[in-house]
């Protein structure tokens, strides 16, 4: 099971939820614990903390699925990047930026 995908790992779809990838996750280290007495070789259970590690937090998700190729849509294929740009008129000054002040002490006389 080592180097497989997440998502086939814990047997859901690319556009599944946290509350489906958390519910097969449960349901699979249920089945794999090492206290039952139907339990599969360790990889099995590594394999799918594994899958649940990358795919509960959205950074790594998405940085998965960049890697991947696979939008939310569950569209296979490479995003197109735009550059974005600011128009700022040459005249116009920056912002300031926005004043901060600490905490206020109390002197005593």
């Amino acid at each position: 099971m080592a180097g497989e995908d997440p998502y086939a790992v814990l047997g859901v779809r690319p556009d599944a939820g946290l509350t489906e990838i958390t519910a097969a996750y449960r349901a699979l280290v249920r089945r794999f614990h090492p206290d039952t007495p139907r339990a599969a070789e360790p990889e099995c259970l590594a394999a799918v903390i594994a899958a649940y590690r990358i795919l509960r937090d959205p950074v790594r998700r998405a940085e998965y699925d960049r890697r991947r190729g696979v939008t939310r849509g569950g569209v296979t294929g490479r995003g197109v990047s735009v550059p974005v740009r600011v128009h700022r008129p040459r005249d116009h000054p920056a912002p300031e930026p926005e004043l901060r002040a600490g905490p206020v002490r109390r002197h005593r006389p």
